[in-house]
């Protein structure tokens, strides 16, 4: 509506654009109505800046009555003339000299050029949030006129994709975590004093007009820090890359789906960086599903997605993925390694494992620095079906194809710490003990503070029956993981040797409270559980604190050291139960730990001749799984030690049928049926678990008891080699320590 009575101004300035550069005049505003007079001088400006005439383009800002354009009943594109005013003026400021004695001046000077810029800002946000409120009233009108003028309408879907990706890019590589704050709260004192502030922009520079603060109270998202700012941007822009993204396959889309899959590439990436930040695995896999649509042989994304899920523990998901790029991509070792690792960590896929692994190792030198790692793999995958073997047979192949496999790795990289633990763990598991130590020394060299190799040189120690030096190093180890339980429990079975079962029982109690302190807090949010409380050893039961009252013998009512640590761990476990029964959050590990726990401070009662006690310890670990094998085992140990051999017996039963090969189990299974007169039963189990765990010294034992009682030749035979296999034996089988790529 303004067109014609600014027609002939518009007129005069395209002629001036000719004639300025010519010469020095200026345009005559008296041509001008008032009503468009503020408008005019703010082009002129722009027009002087360009020419390169600065001074003249400030005096035209300063001519121009800036506050009659933040009137309410002003035209909105007021606001944009305004912003690009301030910033013409800013601009202006910069490109003027000062004397460079004048500091008092410049200093002035870049004070108001900031003042200029923070207020362009603010007023280029109020202009957009007008606009926003004019646009939705004529959406429909103008997506009418576009088609109408065969407007490609998906060039605004492709700018607001740049903008939103760059400026993601921005947070997340150039603002720190540190000095960022919330759309809706005010800086932090720290970062304005290291900006030279001493207040927040609105009370330095104020506005009359600023822009709208949207209310977010139960309505919108309000990111809390840069990550997820940068993130919901991200997420924004990945569902308009995913939607706008060229699925054809033809030839004449080539060129469009090229070009929609690096956009798209490049926020996934960018998504991948965000969201690794913050741990949320499971959510980008889930975005990078929705991108499978579209990225037909495109490795990245492929490789991407592998990635996401074995991160967040979709294991089948990733080997899935990780074959599918190894189709892509034969010559590269990663995918089928990646694959394999995951086969052995997660799933148990053995045998798909040291298939994955020997097709690295078919492409040779081309297979570079993964080729020791693929015959790594290898040898754990022949190590670990080893463990699995029920024929001695299969048994001893596999652990020679295990050892030759590690030794070959161990050839191709003498400097992998990895390679010289496991080759040494082999060592061991064939009961090499001695020359196990010469590999395990190296991967001490290579990385001294490692946790699994401290704890097979504990074992080795163990193994050769210096008891005291294995817990000195297992001490060492503790001092840097003391919150790993697998080492706590080698401890226990260390103080057991060397200083009885009382002591090991304190560190049982400890174990307690670690397990309330650390793994309490891996349980969900949902969890009523309350955090622990650090308090001093009281009479009183407080919340999970892990403490009794001391415990008085009933015969002559005096404290004996060995009492008050059963005393104290009994409570401690009374305590605990109250939460394990009914509060099952959490992952479950969290109850395996503790069910170990108290399995493991039940055989210590047991050996310390308190029956009542170790009765409770079972109890609390079948609340926790009752159909456990080893739940089972302990409670007909405890039958046993009561003198009930049939209540045993079912009990070991019961037990076999959940674990048919369970050492233990077997073992006194067939003491049992030996001891109860059923001699030829019992050397049938006996002969079965020597078959199942051929290095178990107490089956050898057990067996030549059996074969002793009917005054059979082989019995001798049987007892040395349980001699031989005792001086080797170490405190906890050798398993203990996980093989893992």
């Amino acid at each position: 509506k303004s067109y014609p009575s600014i027609h002939p101004s518009i007129h005069f300035l395209s002629r001036f654009s000719v004639r300025v550069a010519g010469n020095k005049s200026y345009i005559y505003i008296k041509f001008i109505s008032p009503h468009y007079l503020n408008e005019a001088l703010l082009l002129l400006a722009k027009v002087h800046y360009v020419q390169g005439r600065y001074r003249d383009a400030q005096g035209m800002c300063a001519r121009a009555g800036i506050e009659e354009f933040t009137r309410d009943e002003q035209p909105i594109y007021h606001l944009r003339l305004l912003a690009e005013a301030f910033v013409i003026k800013g601009l202006s400021l910069d490109h003027q000299t000062v004397s460079a004695a004048s500091r008092v001046r410049l200093s002035e000077r870049e004070e108001e050029c900031l003042s200029c810029y923070l207020r362009a800002c603010d007023t280029a946000l109020l202009y957009l949030q007008e606009l926003d409120k004019v646009c939705v009233c004529f959406a429909n009108l103008m997506c009418i006129h576009y088609m109408s003028l065969s407007f490609p309408l998906h060039i605004h879907t492709v700018i607001v994709q740049g903008v939103s990706r760059k400026l993601a890019e921005v947070l997340l590589s150039s603002v720190s975590e540190d000095s960022y704050w919330g759309p809706l709260s005010t800086p932090p004192p720290t970062w304005l004093h290291m900006e030279g502030a001493t207040h927040p922009k609105e009370t330095i520079y104020p506005s009359s007009r600023p822009p709208q603060r949207y209310s977010t109270e139960g309505r919108a998202f309000c990111p809390q820090d840069v990550v997820e700012e940068a993130v919901l941007l991200l997420l924004i822009t990945e569902s308009m890359a995913s939607g706008e993204a060229v699925i054809s396959r033809t030839p004449e889309h080539q060129e469009a789906r090229e070009a929609s899959i690096q956009e798209a590439s490049s926020v996934y990436d960018m998504l991948s960086i965000g969201m690794a930040r913050r741990g949320q695995y499971a959510m980008l896999s889930q975005c990078l599903e929705r991108a499978m649509k579209f990225s037909f042989n495109e490795f990245h994304l492929w490789y991407q997605l592998g990635l996401s899920l074995m991160a967040s523990g979709k294991a089948e998901g990733a080997v899935s993925v990780f074959k599918e790029c190894a189709r892509m991509k034969p010559q590269d070792p990663t995918p089928p390694l990646l694959a394999a690792k995951v086969c052995i960590n997660q799933l148990h896929w053995i045998e798909e494992a040291e298939a994955l692994a020997q097709s690295v190792v078919a492409l040779g030198e081309g297979a570079e620095e993964s080729l020791a790692r693929a015959h790594l793999a290898i040898g754990l995958c022949c190590s670990l079906r080893a463990s699995d073997a029920t024929l001695k047979g299969d048994r001893d192949e596999f652990n020679r194809r295990a050892l030759q496999a590690l030794q070959t790795a161990h050839e191709v990289d003498p400097q992998d710490p990895q390679i010289a633990l496991y080759l040494s763990l082999q060592l061991a598991l064939v009961r090499q003990v001695s020359a196990a130590m010469e590999p395990l020394q190296l991967a001490l060299r290579l990385r001294s503070e490692d946790l699994h190799s401290l704890h097979l040189l504990a074992l080795l120690l163990s193994a050769q029956k210096h008891y005291q030096h294995a817990l000195d190093t297992l001490t060492v180890a503790l001092n840097q993981y003391p919150e790993n339980f697998n080492l706590l429990f080698t401890k226990v079975k260390l103080e057991e040797a060397l200083f009885g079962p009382a002591v090991a029982l304190q560190t049982c109690e400890d174990m307690l409270q670690l397990w309330q302190t650390y793994c309490c807090s891996e349980v969900d949010d949902s969890s009523s559980i309350p955090p622990p409380e650090p308090s001093p050893i009281s009479r009183k039961s407080s919340g999970l604190h892990l403490t009794l009252p001391d415990f008085q013998e009933t015969e002559t009512g005096s404290q004996s050291a060995p009492s008050l640590a059963v005393s104290r761990l009994e409570q401690a476990m009374s305590e605990v139960s109250a939460i394990s029964s009914t509060h099952r959050q959490g992952p479950a590990y969290i109850w395996t730990t503790l069910e170990r726990i108290w399995l493991q401070a039940g055989e210590l009662f047991m050996a310390d001749g308190r029956v009542k006690e170790a009765q409770f310890c079972v109890q609390e670990a079948a609340a926790l799984f009752p159909t456990s094998h080893s739940v089972l085992l302990l409670k007909g140990q405890l039958a046993e030690l009561r003198g009930n051999d049939a209540e045993a017996k079912s009990l070991y039963d019961e037990a076999l049928a959940i674990n048919p090969t369970g050492q233990h189990i077997l073992i006194h299974m067939g003491k049992l049926l030996v001891r109860t007169g059923r001699v030829g039963l019992g050397e049938k189990v006996l002969r079965d678990a020597v078959q199942a765990h051929s290095v178990s010294h107490e089956a050898w034992s057990g067996l030549g008891e059996a074969l002793q009682s009917r005054a059979s030749t082989q019995a001798p035979d049987c007892f040395l080699t349980a001699l031989e296999l005792e001086a080797s034996c170490p405190i906890r089988p050798f398993t203990v320590i996980p093989r893992e790529l």
